[in-house]
């Protein structure tokens, strides 16, 4: 849901000649707001998505704008646009991902336990991260990113023929009852089974497993590893498609930029989930609103004691999401009543409202991303 050349909306509303969104905001540019149409170019500047994870998804970073205007340049059929994305993800199931390097007593402990990830990364690099004190940060940094870059760029038979051998000992201890959570079991035999022999599997050692519930949210600023591995959500980013990958994909892999442009400090994985604010204005409102200027995301959770709602006004174009119920709605913009039920999308307009008139016993769950500069 947005206006990004390769994934334009689509307009359902007959009565308008445009057909994509991306044709309407460039013949009415002011629906976009002053702020975001001066600040954006006359841009929209934020892509909205709902994903259904059942099979995990790439292990992936997003350059920054300088980076993306390079590899852009470079690269412009694998890195199809110049602009950075930073991109949160917002559970509506518990929600299960990769992101961010662990602390670095959890990798040590995983390179005591899995002999097979030691050798792949070999003894060197494995003692200068074992030796590094938490009292050099810079030290910390750089002895991660010697391992995680040998890890990411081992042989392929070698790592290929390790990974077979930590399945196999993992396999045999589960059979066997063991604990085998010492070498995070559960998850590598998941991954395995849906990308036997990739060498994204042996992340799951270096990236905190981040659980969402329901309205949990994470955010991955720029350069920051991450992965999604089961669950639904709905999924916010500036308007781009420039991921560089490395593994747990048949994609294009671009192994080397993605060691070199990571973040790579460690921090637990409560840090990652990412709070959102209640509205002072409206108490059924919470806003998640990132470090970046490009999106912010509104949870609006109407009771059912509520029959009429006002979602109200605000200086950016925004797209509504329906999730759970049903309403009528009316707006002084639209030239007819409204239906809406869970899975309708509404553009809405800068400075325009909509009254909702709710019709379902459950009350109403909507999403609303944004631009609040």
């Amino acid at each position: 849901m947005g206006a990004h050349p390769r994934g334009d909306a689509i307009i359902r509303d007959n009565r308008i000649p445009q057909k994509t969104l991306g044709q309407w905001i460039a013949d009415n540019p002011a629906c976009l707001g002053t702020k975001v149409k001066d600040t954006f170019q006359g841009q929209l500047p934020f892509l909205f998505k709902v994903l259904s994870v059942d099979t995990a998804l790439s292990i992936q970073a997003h350059p920054n704008k300088e980076l993306a205007a390079k590899l852009h340049a470079q690269f412009p059929e694998h890195y199809p646009d110049a602009n950075h994305k930073p991109e949160m993800a917002i559970a509506l199931t518990p929600f299960e991902g990769l992101c961010g390097f662990r602390p670095v007593e959890e990798i040590v402990s995983f390179l005591q336990n899995v002999p097979e990830l030691r050798a792949l990364i070999g003894e060197v690099a494995v003692e200068q991260l074992e030796r590094s004190g938490s009292d050099d940060p810079r030290g910390v940094s750089a002895a991660l990113r010697v391992c995680f870059t040998r890890l990411m760029k081992s042989e392929k038979k070698f790592f290929v023929d390790q990974l077979n051998m930590l399945v196999k000992r993992i396999s045999q201890e589960a059979e066997e009852g063991k604990d085998t959570s010492g070498s995070n079991g559960e998850l590598l035999l998941r991954l395995h089974s849906q990308y036997p022999g990739d060498i994204g599997c042996f992340t799951i050692y270096f990236l905190n497993l981040v659980k969402l519930e329901p309205g949990e949210a994470m955010f991955l600023g720029a350069n920051e590893p991450h992965a999604y591995l089961r669950g639904d959500c709905v999924e916010c980013m500036a308007c781009s498609d420039n991921t560089v990958r490395a593994g747990l994909t048949p994609k294009f892999i671009d192994v080397l930029t993605l060691c070199e442009m990571l973040n790579y400090t460690p921090a637990p994985s409560s840090s990652k989930i990412f709070p959102a604010v209640q509205s002072q204005l409206d108490p059924n409102v919470y806003v998640y609103d990132p470090p970046v200027p490009d999106f912010a995301i509104m949870r609006i959770e109407i009771p059912a004691s509520i029959k009429l709602y006002l979602i109200s006004a605000i200086d950016s174009a925004s797209i509504l999401l329906v999730i759970q119920g049903t309403a009528v709605g009316t707006s002084t913009a639209a030239a007819s009543e409204m239906s809406l039920c869970r899975g309708s999308v509404l553009f809405i307009s800068a400075n325009e409202s909509i009254s909702l008139h709710l019709s379902s016993p459950d009350g109403m769950l909507l999403f609303r991303a944004c631009c609040l500069l």
